[in-house]
């Protein structure tokens, strides 16, 4: 138990420290930034990273994820906000913890296998772009100041890992910033001209809204869209963290811990948050491995606000932007676009659709839920060609069907035969190549056999495998295989 716990927690200490610090950093104007989108006081968006982050280091299934506000959950939220204020949202919060506390125990996450590679690939190039564009708004009424911020920053932080790699180039890029900022008294935007920031830890309290029905019946539809959205997203980093760090994570227990996370922050006075693939991204760019590392950037984020409050408020814009930039590049898949060519024509379809949809809509869970359609509809495409060869033999037709017989295939199945062109008394329907998987399937042959039978020709179905037979038998009404 102690060894698990030292693994889980303090194995790697150094980095996930500096790492935690950094992300903690990059954090704070995220969180505003969304704040502002949801139609809330930006504190309501610092009070829900502070909670969820924490709360994600004990109850989460992947370690060195950072869990906070997000855009996409923030999006769904907006309307609800305007139209029955901010009660209401804490309501909802909590209520979508609830939900997805209930996914995990019931398992969602295995339908995560129903996501194909080429979606995943779309998810993640279509995030970082929208993590660039995102960076855009800081340019607006700036003078030539934040683009020197913003290319001085990156030059740290793409050489200085070359001399020195035991403390993130991110970190020293911002504290080096925020030095040059305060000595010339640069008159670029800062942290502390994106919001108020209270110098006040959250409290507890029970969300002020009736306990009825009608209250429920407000909630409910933006509970089951924000744990959607959220799980989601979740899952989609778990995995993208996975494979970078070459590790693995439960994603059900995963579920169960934003559940928990966001039942908490709806009771301190946050909105709902999951899983941040940017900030994510920097944490294990950066060193990050282990659960201290999550803990430590919400709680070194609550350290800055109520400690640090004059320091953070002076921190330059051009240098989170700059950070922000890193993640953006690090994240895109720039194989994709180099073997675009190379990949079957449907899969190159789906990615970019996945992609576009998602630049479209602002909202990763539209891209991803019309990405798998696609793929979909194209893998029943693929398997839907269903061959039929007939050949005489000894005064009888023998028809030899190839493929899966399935709701897609079974009019190109029909169409094959002609009961009023046949010559002979008797046909024989070979399906040892074939299988059939659905009720539009059995629903086919019932209706080919009766039709032969109306024009006097018996049909003997033959080499259905076991399931194709199990299913003839539960469900047929003319075929006696």
């Amino acid at each position: 138990m102690i060894t698990n716990i030292k693994e889980a927690w303090f194995s790697n200490v150094p980095k996930d420290v500096l790492s935690g610090v950094l992300v903690a950093l990059a954090l704070i104007p995220e969180a505003i930034a969304f704040s502002i989108i949801a139609g809330v006081d930006p504190m309501v968006g610092l009070y829900a990273s502070f909670c969820i982050a924490v709360v994600i280091a004990f109850a989460g299934g992947r370690p060195a994820m950072i869990s906070a506000a997000t855009g996409a959950m923030a999006l769904v939220m907006g309307s609800l906000v305007a139209d029955h204020g901010l009660q209401y949202l804490f309501a909802t919060t909590i209520l979508t913890g609830i939900i997805q506390i209930l996914f995990g125990v019931f398992k969602v996450a295995r339908l995560m296998i129903f996501i194909p590679r080429p979606v995943m690939i779309g998810f993640v190039n279509s995030l970082a772009i929208l993590i660039f564009i995102a960076q855009l708004v800081h340019f607006e009424g700036e003078s030539w100041q934040i683009y020197a911020f913003v290319a001085g920053a990156l030059v740290i932080i793409y050489v200085l890992p070359r001399f020195v790699k035991a403390i993130p180039s991110p970190l020293v890029a911002i504290v080096v910033m925020t030095i040059i900022a305060a000595l010339t008294h640069s008159s670029t935007k800062t942290v502390g001209d994106m919001g108020e920031l209270k110098q006040a830890l959250p409290s507890f309290f029970i969300p002020d809204v009736p306990f009825n029905m009608e209250t429920l019946q407000i909630i409910f539809p933006y509970a089951i869209a924000l744990a959607i959205v959220g799980l989601m997203e979740t899952f989609l980093t778990a995995q993208l963290l996975d494979d970078y760090t070459d590790t693995n994570s439960n994603k059900n227990r995963e579920a169960r811990g934003q559940g928990i996370a966001n039942i908490a922050a709806g009771f301190f006075g946050g909105m709902a948050g999951c899983a941040m693939i940017g900030q994510s991204v920097i944490n294990v760019k950066a060193g990050g491995r282990t659960r201290l590392s999550t803990f430590i950037a919400g709680a070194f984020l609550m350290l800055l606000i109520i400690v640090f409050n004059d320091v953070l408020v002076q921190i330059p814009m051009g240098a989170l932007v700059a950070v922000m930039f890193m993640v953006s590049i690090g994240t895109f898949d720039w194989s994709s676009v180099r073997n675009l060519h190379r990949m079957p024509l449907t899969d190159a379809a789906v990615m970019i659709v996945t992609v576009a949809a998602v630049l479209w809509t602002h909202n990763l869970s539209v891209g991803v839920i019309i990405g798998v359609l696609m793929s979909a509809v194209f893998f029943a495409a693929k398997i839907s060609k269903v061959n039929v060869k007939g050949t005489k033999q000894e005064g009888q037709k023998v028809y030899m069907v190839k493929g899966q017989l399935f709701f897609v295939s079974v009019t190109d199945f029909l169409a094959s035969f002609d009961p009023k062109r046949e010559d002979t008394q008797q046909i024989i329907l070979d399906f040892q190549e074939a299988r059939l998987w659905d009720d539009s399937a059995v629903g086919a042959l019932d209706k080919l056999v009766l039709k032969y039978r109306e024009y006097g020709i018996q049909v003997d179905v033959r080499n259905l495998d076991h399931a194709s037979q199990a299913l003839v038998d539960r469900r047929a009404a003319y075929i006696q295989a």
